[in-house]
């Protein structure tokens, strides 16, 4: 079982920067594939970025690519958002995401909400105009 909490969110200005976290608590987590997700209002939670257990293989959004960054420290047990030249679309409530353990590959990555069996509860990020 694993439990994760985000942390980091709030209000920031288009253009701006803000790093969302997840600490996950339990026995082990280096074996897990992590995602973030999110979802704004109205909208149906969308795949935002995923990162293989190793940290070798990662994953974005086109709508992020570029402008995100998905990292873990393994050690420590949390995995992070690094986000920059947010927009005002960008604002949501951040989830995330793991998987079961991965045993058998060190750069399987998914973006199937499906895939993830463990969730946070999310953390808001907010991009003014």
């Amino acid at each position: 079982q694993v439990q994760l909490v985000e942390s980091g969110g709030g209000l920031v200005q288009a253009g701006g920067s803000l790093r969302v976290s997840c600490a996950a608590s339990g026995r082990t987590f280096s074996n897990y594939v992590m995602g973030w997700f999110r979802q704004a209002p109205g909208k149906e939670r969308e795949f935002v970025a995923t990162i293989s257990w190793s940290g070798s293989s990662t994953y974005y959004a086109d709508s992020v690519k570029g402008r995100f960054t998905i990292s873990r420290d393994n050690a420590k047990k949390t995995v992070y958002l690094q986000m920059s030249s947010l927009r005002p679309e960008d604002t949501a409530v951040y989830y995330c995401a793991s998987t079961r353990p991965i045993y058998y590959t060190t750069t399987y990555t998914t973006t199937s909400a499906n895939d993830y069996d463990y969730w946070g509860q999310g953390t808001q990020v907010t991009v003014s105009s």
